[in-house]
């Protein structure tokens, strides 16, 4: 087994406690979503609030491992790679973030027979990160086990686009009830959702490469 980090245990806590408040921000926001769906207004605010707190702690994270890197020239050959690595990762949070609050700035109407879509929609997108996630961990221990993850990462990715699609053809073929202005509303707030799998996606296209980098 090869590892990334060899004799930094510090900087090893400081990238998973960045993952871990990742993480966190992400199943906050799917809940947070769910809430606005059902309309308990109390309980999204809450997340929303825990949202944009995790959000903070990331960036602070990301800034001090990214100090750790500049002042101790950890890795020189991967240090560049491993830090864009962490500011797309931080980048899923950070869409999570945006989305949330536009729900709560726009406060969309959703129609009933839409939720269950957006529900799904959200739980495909948040997979993907469910699975970068633990690449991005065991690339700094075990880099050859990148691959099955980032697998998976594809697969979720594909089949949100896919499910997205279904459901703006719905919103614009099937809606009849509905003014354009409303549908195209819709369609935001799905587009929105559907970029934190693109980001997952992005992630582990750079994971890939800096395996190969590592092989050579």
């Amino acid at each position: 087994m090869v590892k990334v980090f060899k004799n930094s245990n510090n900087t090893i806590k400081s990238i998973d406690a960045f993952y871990d408040t990742v993480q966190l921000g992400l199943l906050n926001f799917k809940e947070g979503v769910q809430h606005f769906l059902n309309g308990n207004q109390v309980e999204f605010e809450q997340k929303l609030n825990e949202v944009e707190k995790l959000e903070g702690k990331a960036d602070s994270i990301y800034r001090s491992i990214e100090n750790d890197f500049y002042q101790h020239s950890l890795l020189p050959n991967l240090s560049g790679d491993i830090l864009r690595l962490l500011d797309r990762s931080d980048d899923m949070i950070d869409k999570a973030k945006k989305s949330l609050s536009q729900f709560d700035v726009e406060n969309p109407h959703i129609p009933t027979q839409l939720k269950v879509d957006f529900n799904r929609l959200v739980e495909l997108s948040i997979l993907t990160t469910e699975h970068v996630i633990p690449a991005c961990r065991i690339f700094f221990t075990d880099p050859e086990g990148v691959k099955d993850h980032v697998q998976k990462v594809l697969f979720y990715e594909r089949e949100t686009d896919k499910f997205a699609n279904q459901m703006k053809r719905k919103i614009f073929r099937e809606m009849d009830e509905l003014k354009l202005s409303e549908k195209a509303h819709l369609r935001y707030f799905a587009l929105h959702i559907e970029e934190i799998s693109d980001v997952s996606e992005a992630v582990a296209h750079i994971l890939s490469a800096m395996v190969l980098k590592i092989r050579m």
